[in-house]
C-alpha cells in the first residue's frame, strides 16, 4: 500500500482556497468535503463486503415496549416473547420471531434496535483508522487526521451502519418467512398426508368396497336444523336427514314429543342405510349432547332390534370432525355445482364426511380457481405470508403427497370430486388436468396406461412424466368388467421398466417350480408370474437385489429394482399416516373453536352470570365454557359475605381469571380476588427466549398490573355481548371516546349500552372532542338462557326506523348521517372555534359589510350531532339550532335535504319571529343524539 502525504496547509487553510456562494466559509468547504469522501468510502464495494461481514455476524438486536407497549403487551399477548429481548445476534434468529418484532414495531408497541457491540465498532473503526489515517506527526498531518476521523465516523455513523441495519432487517425478514412458509407447509402436510379412516378387518367384506360408507352429522341451531347425511363408499350421497328437535331439553309434552319423533326418524335413517362410522362436527358445546344423544339412538336400536342391526353397527363409532375446512367448501363455488341442489349444511356435512373417506380429493377440491385452501387457517403467523407465497406452498405439498398416492383413473370417472387432486399430477397442472378429465369422462373406463397416449391425446413428454402415478384398476365402471387389466398398471412400476418387472417375476416364478424358462415371451405365462408373486409376497421379500442385479449385469437399475419389488409386494401401498381421531385436549380445543393459548389456566376472561346460589355462582364464558366461581374466590374478604346471592345477580359480567380448566368436564374454575388477580404465578409458562430480560422491567410491570387490577375492578359489571361485526367493540363510553379520538370526524362505534341487554349505543365522532351517543333498541330476543340474551337481536331500532341487522344499521342510518355531518363540516360557511370566537369573526365580518345579514355556522359543544346557525341582523348575534339526520337538516321544525336549501329558508324568514323561540331547554327534545358521558349536557370540547 502507497504511503499517505500530508499536504503542508492546513485543512482550513487550503478549503479557503474553495470558498465560493455555496460554501461561503472554510468550516463550510471542509464539511462538504468531508460529506462526498463519506459518500465515496460508504459506496466502495470493498468496503461494504468488509463490514457486512463483521456486521452481519455480530450485529445484536434488542427490544423493548413503549409505554403503549408496556400496558397492553402481558404474558399472554402474543408479543409477550419478545418484549424484552436484549442483544440476541442475528444468527440466533431461527423461526418467525422477527415477524412478531415487526409486527409490534409497526404497532408501536415496540423499540427495535439493531447494532454492533461497542468494542466489535470500536475495532472496525480503529482498524479502519490505521488504513485511513496519516502515519504522520506534524501539526498538519495531525489536523488532516482530524479530518479523516471525522470522514469516518460519518461514513458509518450515516451511511454504512444504517444501510446495513436495514439489509440486517431485510434478512432477518427474509429468514422468517421461509422458515414461516416451511412451516406452513408442514401443518398442511399433516392434514392432507392422512390415510383416509379405516374400517375394522371385520367389516370388510370385499376389496370392491373398503372405504367407509359414511353418515356426517352437522349440529344447527334450528334454522338451519341438525342435518344427517349418508354418504356410499365413494363419497356420493344417497340420502339426508334434518332434525331439528333432536338435542330439544325442555321438558314440556310438546318438545318432549318432537325430539322422540326425531329420535326414531334418525333410528330409521340408520337402520336403512347401515353406517360403518359416524363423524360429527365439532363445532361448539351442542355437539357434546348431540353425541350423547346418537349414541342413545344406537343403543335402543341394538337392544330393540338386534336382528336387524348388522356387525358392521355393533360397535359404530362416532368420532369427531374439524369443520374449519367443511365450512370453506360449504361456502365456496366448487360445492354449488358439485351439489347444486344442497342447502349449505348438508354442503358442510358431505365435506365432513368425505374428508374422512379421502382427505386428499376434499382438500384437492378447495386448489381451484378460487383458491378457497387459502382461507384454511394453520399458522396463527399465516397473514405475513403473501396469498401467492401460501399457494405456492400449497402446491409443493398437494404434488407431492397426490404423486405418492396416485390417482385412480376408473373410480374417479365415476365419481366427479374425485378429480380434484388430477392437476397435481407430474407432467399435469391445471389447463392440461381439465382437458384429460373431459377426455376421460367422455371415453368412459380405461384398461390400459397406454390408452393415455393413444386414445386421450397426451403428449409422449407428459405421458412420460405422469403415467407412474395414475392407477388402472377394476374399479369403477371396470369393476364389473371381464376385460384384462395389467397388474403392473396398479403399481408405480413406470412403463418404461414393466420389462424389468416381468424379469424379476418371471425369474422368481420359475425358481418356484413353476413353469418353463424357455417360455420366457409367452404373455400368459408372465401374467401367471406376476400374479403368483403378488400372491406369495414372501418369494418377493426373500430376494437379494444386489445379487439379482450382479446376475443380471444390471447393477446399475439395483435401485429400480429394489422398487419394482417393493411394488410388486404391494401395488401402491399407502404411505400416508394412518387417521387418528381427535384426542382429548384436540376435542376440547376444537369444540370450543379457540387456541390452546386462549383458553388456558391464568388467563384473563369475561364471564357472564348464569345462575348464582349462596356458595357458589355458575357463569358463561365468552366461547361457552361454563365457569364455576365459588365464595372464597370471589373476594379477598369472602368471609365478610354472607352470601353471593346478595353480591352477583344473573346476567352480571365479571372480569376474572381461569384457575383451572378440567377438560373432561368443560369446566373452568374463576377467581375474581383482587390478590389472585395480581398473583404472578399465573404468568403464563411459557418457553422463554434465553435473550429474555424480564427483570429490566420488573418495577414498571407492578405499577402497570396494579393500574390495571383497579380498572379491572371498575368494568366488573361491564356486560359483554357476544356479537360479530366489524364496527362492534366490547368497549365503555370512554373506551369509545378514546378509541375514536384520533379518528377522522365521522368514525363510529357501535357498543354495549348502560341500558341493559336490550339496548346498543351508536358513538359517533361529531368533531374533535365532540361524540354523540344513538340508543338502538333490540328486538326479538329470545330469553332461554344468558346466552341468548347477549346475542344481538332480531330486529334493531332506531327512533321510528326499523332495521333487519348491523349491516342494514350502517348502510340506512350511520353513512347517509355521517355523510350530512361532513357536508356540513365542509360547508363554506361553517367556522371552528367557541361561541366568543365565532361571535368576534362575524362582527368583523359584519363591520366591513354593514347593509348585509352574516351568518355561519357552528359546533354545538352542548348538544352534540347538533349545530348552531349564528348570524347577525343588526348589532346583536342570535342562534337557532340545526339537527344532522341521516334524511337531512332540521331547522325551525322543517327537513331539508342539502344546507343550501335550508340557508334560502333561513334568508327569505330572517324576520319570521321563530328564531328567538329557542332556548336551550326547549332544543334538548329536538336534537338526534345525546353525548357519551351523561346522555346531554355535558361538554366534551377538549
Amino acid at each position: 500500500m502507497d504511503e499517505l502525504e500530508d499536504a503542508k496547509e492546513t485543512p482550513e487553510e487550503m478549503a479557503s482556497n474553495f470558498t465560493c456562494a455555496m460554501f461561503e466559509t472554510p468550516e463550510a468547504v471542509l464539511n462538504g468535503a468531508r460529506h462526498m469522501a463519506s459518500v465515496e468510502i460508504s459506496c466502495e464495494p470493498c468496503v461494504r463486503k468488509h463490514v457486512r461481514s463483521i456486521f452481519m455476524d455480530n450485529a445484536v438486536v434488542s427490544t423493548s415496549p413503549t409505554p403503549n407497549g408496556n400496558t397492553a403487551i402481558d404474558s399472554f399477548h402474543q408479543f409477550a416473547g419478545v418484549k424484552w429481548l436484549r442483544e440476541k445476534p442475528l444468527s440466533r434468529f431461527e423461526d418467525a420471531q422477527w415477524l412478531l418484532i415487526q409486527k409490534a414495531e409497526e404497532e408501536k408497541l415496540l423499540q427495535v434496535t439493531i447494532k454492533l457491540p461497542q468494542v466489535v465498532l470500536d475495532k472496525l473503526i480503529n482498524d479502519s483508522k490505521d488504513y485511513y489515517l496519516s502515519d504522520g506527526v506534524s501539526k498538519s498531518a495531525q489536523l488532516w487526521n482530524e479530518q479523516r476521523t471525522l470522514i469516518l465516523r460519518d461514513g458509518f455513523d450515516k451511511f454504512l451502519l444504517p444501510s446495513m441495519t436495514k439489509e440486517a432487517r431485510s434478512l432477518l425478514n427474509s429468514r422468517a418467512k421461509s422458515w414461516l412458509l416451511l412451516d406452513y407447509g408442514k401443518l398442511l402436510w399433516d392434514k392432507v398426508s392422512v390415510a383416509p379412516y379405516q374400517r375394522k378387518e371385520t367389516d370388510v367384506g370385499s376389496d370392491e368396497e373398503t372405504a367407509p360408507r359414511v353418515m356426517a352429522c352437522c349440529w344447527g341451531p334450528g334454522k338451519p336444523a341438525t342435518t344427517f347425511v349418508m354418504l356410499d363408499s365413494s363419497g356420493e350421497v344417497l340420502d339426508v336427514l334434518h332434525a331439528g328437535s333432536l338435542s330439544l331439553r325442555g321438558q314440556s309434552v310438546d318438545e318432549q314429543q318432537r325430539k322422540k319423533n326425531d329420535q326414531q326418524r334418525v333410528q330409521k335413517f340408520m337402520m336403512d342405510h347401515q353406517p360403518h362410522v359416524v363423524v360429527l362436527g365439532a363445532a361448539n358445546l351442542s355437539c357434546r349432547r348431540l353425541k350423547e344423544n346418537i349414541y342413545e339412538i344406537i343403543f335402543k336400536m341394538v337392544e330393540k332390534c338386534p336382528r336387524d342391526v348388522s356387525d358392521e353397527m355393533d360397535n359404530l363409532n362416532i368420532v369427531y370432525g374439524d369443520e374449519s375446512l367443511p365450512h370453506l367448501y360449504e361456502n365456496s363455488r366448487i360445492s354449488v355445482d358439485q351439489l347444486p341442489s344442497q342447502e349449505g349444511i348438508t354442503r358442510r356435512a358431505v365435506a365432513l364426511g368425505r374428508y374422512l373417506q379421502n382427505p386428499l380429493s376434499m382438500v384437492a377440491t378447495l386448489c381451484g380457481p378460487g383458491r378457497e385452501i387459502l382461507s384454511w387457517k394453520l399458522n396463527p403467523l399465516e397473514n405475513f405470508l403473501t396469498p401467492d407465497e401460501k399457494y405456492g406452498m400449497v402446491e409443493q405439498v398437494m404434488v407431492d403427497v397426490t404423486n405418492q398416492v396416485g390417482l385412480d383413473l376408473n373410480l374417479a370417472s365415476s365419481h366427479e370430486w374425485l378429480y380434484a387432486p388430477l392437476q397435481f399430477i407430474s407432467g399435469l397442472g391445471p389447463r392440461k388436468a381439465a382437458f384429460l378429465q373431459r377426455s376421460l369422462v367422455k371415453a368412459g373406463p380405461i384398461f390400459t396406461r397406454k390408452d393415455l397416449l393413444t386414445s386421450h391425446g397426451l403428449g409422449k413428454k407428459v405421458f412420460v412424466n405422469a403415467v407412474g402415478f395414475f392407477r388402472v384398476r377394476r374399479s369403477g365402471l371396470t369393476s364389473s368388467s371381464s376385460q384384462y387389466i395389467d397388474l403392473l398398471d396398479d403399481t408405480r412400476i413406470h412403463p418404461e421398466s414393466y420389462s424389468l418387472a416381468k424379469d424379476l417375476a418371471k425369474d422368481i416364478y420359475c425358481e418356484d417350480g413353476n413353469g418353463d424358462a424357455n417360455d420366457a415371451d409367452d404373455e400368459d405365462m408372465l401374467e401367471m408370474a406376476i400374479e403368483h408373486v403378488r400372491e406369495k409376497p414372501h418369494l418377493l421379500r426373500a430376494v437379494d437385489v444386489r445379487q439379482y442385479a450382479e446376475q443380471k449385469n444390471r447393477l446399475n437399475k439395483k435401485e429400480t429394482l429394489n422398487d419394482i419389488r417393493l411394488e410388486l409386494i404391494k401395488g401402491f401401498q399407502d404411505r400416508r399416516r394412518p387417521y387418528v381421531g381427535l384426542s382429548e385436549d384436540e376435542e376440547f380445543y376444537t369444540i370450543l373453536g379457540e387456541t390452546e393459548e386462549a383458553v388456558s389456566e391464568g388467563r384473563v376472561v369475561q364471564a357472564t352470570v348464569h345462575k348464582v346460589q349462596p356458595h357458589e355462582a355458575t357463569c358463561v364464558l365468552e366461547y361457552g365454557l361454563i365457569g364455576m366461581l365459588r365464595k372464597e374466590d370471589y373476594a379477598d374478604d369472602w368471609r365478610d359475605v354472607n352470601s353471593l346471592t346478595d353480591k352477583l345477580h344473573e346476567g352480571d359480567t365479571l372480569t376474572c381469571r381461569i384457575k383451572s380448566i378440567q377438560k373432561n368436564r368443560y369446566l373452568a374454575f374463576l377467581t375474581c380476588r383482587e390478590s389472585e388477580m395480581r398473583n404472578i404465578r399465573f404468568q403464563k409458562q411459557q418457553i422463554m427466549d434465553p435473550y429474555y430480560r424480564e427483570e429490566w422491567s420488573t418495577s414498571h410491570i407492578a405499577q402497570e398490573k396494579a393500574r390495571k387490577v383497579k380498572e379491572l375492578a371498575k368494568k366488573k359489571h361491564f356486560k359483554a355481548r357476544m356479537i360479530v361485526h366489524p364496527r362492534f367493540q366490547n368497549f365503555t363510553a370512554d373506551e369509545a371516546i378514546e378509541f375514536l379520538s384520533d379518528k377522522d370526524p365521522g368514525e363510529s362505534v357501535i357498543r354495549p349500552s348502560s341500558r341493559g341487554l336490550s339496548h346498543l349505543t351508536l358513538t359517533l365522532k361529531v368533531y374533535d372532542g365532540v361524540y354523540a351517543d344513538k340508543d338502538i333498541v333490540e328486538g326479538g330476543k329470545e330469553n332461554k338462557n344468558i346466552t341468548s340474551l347477549l346475542r344481538i337481536g332480531k330486529t334493531l331500532k332506531i327512533g321510528e326506523d326499523t332495521f333487519e341487522d348491523l349491516d342494514e344499521v350502517m348502510d340506512r342510518y350511520v353513512d347517509p348521517l355521517v355523510a350530512r355531518l361532513k357536508a356540513m363540516l365542509n360547508y363554506r360557511k361553517f367556522r371552528r372555534g367557541s361561541k366568543n370566537e365565532v361571535e368576534e369573526l362575524l362582527k368583523k365580518e359584519k363591520s366591513e359589510n354593514p347593509k348585509i345579514v352574516v351568518y355561519c355556522f357552528r359546533i354545538c359543544y352542548e348538544h352534540p350531532g347538533t349545530f348552531l346557525l349564528t348570524h347577525i341582523q343588526n348589532t346583536n348575534p342570535y342562534e337557532e339550532y340545526v339537527s344532522v339526520y341521516p334524511k337531512g337538516f332540521k331547522f325551525r321544525k322543517q327537513m331539508f335535504k342539502d344546507i343550501d336549501r335550508l340557508v334560502a329558508h333561513f334568508q327569505r324568514h330572517i324576520d319570521d319571529p321563530f328564531r328567538r323561540a329557542h332556548s336551550i331547554g326547549s332544543v334538548a327534545a329536538t336534537v338526534p343524539m345525546r353525548s357519551p358521558a351523561t346522555g346531554s349536557g355535558r361538554n366534551n370540547r377538549r
